[in-house]
């Protein structure tokens, strides 16, 4: 019975660090904008912006990513044999991106912090998909526990990626015409 309240703890803490590390982009996009706004709107809401993602990030997303894997670990304790799994080696792989995704979105997050603007909004709207990716993978490599199938997943993934590009092209032209959307 322990085993499935600390899986339930690990979705749990999953889902809460997937939920910061989609939303902390998106805040990005906004300090990035705001950035390059007239004073004092350029204050006002990028005051405002780094303190929502200071707390998003440091109340939400890295309690929610330590939680997840401490848990996910605490499961490899109680059924090593998951470790022999070749599904499970692929999802490994993508944890590892997962953390490496997360480690180089706090890097974007000191450097906004800092009112270091080296990115356009474009390009954080770009990388808000980053996680969105992984995600998909590793649902497909739990639910469908193949190594092979997954690639499948990784197909879809990159359809969906594709169908994302063009939504993004699109709402960039949408959001040329009319700046207000």
């Amino acid at each position: 019975m322990l085993y499935y309240y600390l899986k339930a703890f690990h979705l749990i803490f999953v889902i809460t660090w997937f939920a910061g590390l989609f939303y902390i982009p998106r805040l990005f996009v906004y300090q990035i904008e705001a950035y390059h706004k007239p004073s004092p709107d350029k204050e006002i809401l990028g005051k405002q912006l780094k303190i929502m993602a200071k707390r998003l990030w440091f109340i939400i997303t890295w309690p929610s990513a330590i939680l997840a894997l401490t848990f996910g670990l605490s499961l490899f304790y109680l059924n090593p044999s998951l470790l022999q799994e070749s599904w499970m080696h692929v999802k490994l792989s993508f944890v590892v991106l997962l953390i490496v995704y997360h480690i180089k979105t706090h890097g974007y997050y000191k450097q906004l912090q800092e009112d270091v603007v080296n990115k356009t909004s474009n390009y954080m709207r770009i990388w808000n998909e980053g996680a969105t990716f992984i995600l998909f993978a590793v649902v497909f490599l739990v639910l469908l526990k193949s190594a092979i199938n997954w690639i499948w997943g990784v197909i879809g993934i990159f359809v969906l990626g594709i169908l994302i590009m063009l939504g993004f092209k699109i709402y960039k032209k949408i959001r040329e015409k009319n700046p207000e959307s």
